[in-house]
């Protein structure tokens, strides 16, 4: 397709801004675009499909080095998949590593929430365990993975 388009409308139907569009080129995700004469960069349909795979893959929370790989693996139809397949199941148990964590937080806000006696501030349950991690029911929400 010869058609080319501006970052900005690039930018829009990527859903993107126009600054990630220049960071993805800027780090090598999304290959250089053409310039013109004015030094206007213009994006092909396969720079706009780049986009979106990056840009969805992001939702999903691949990291930037992750759609790095994918995108290299995309590049090579003919190879075997089983690479995607490893960094898609290493997402997946991202994914539920941080399930498991929210729910731990959301019980021990709901228990914060539970036994805020309403009163003032020198009583309030939620101040209390905020600064006393030891009064938290689950501690490994403080931890770093």
């Amino acid at each position: 397709m010869s058609e080319f388009v501006t970052i900005g409308r690039a930018a829009a139907r990527a859903g993107c801004k126009v600054q990630t569009v220049r960071y993805y080129e800027q780090i090598g995700i999304l290959p250089e675009a053409v310039r013109t004469e004015g030094n206007q960069r213009l994006y092909s349909e396969s720079h706009l499909q780049r986009l979106v795979f990056v840009r969805h893959a992001r939702e999903m929370g691949f990291s930037l080095g992750a759609i790095r790989d994918l995108l290299s693996l995309a590049d090579d139809p003919d190879h075997s998949c089983e690479a995607a397949d490893a960094i898609a199941c290493e997402q997946l148990e991202q994914v539920n590593r941080r399930i498991t964590h929210l729910r731990a937080l959301k019980q021990e806000l709901e228990r914060m929430v539970e036994q805020c006696r309403g009163g003032v501030i020198a009583d309030c349950r939620v101040i209390e365990v905020l600064g006393d991690h030891s009064k938290c029911a689950d501690r490994t929400h403080g931890a770093r993975a």
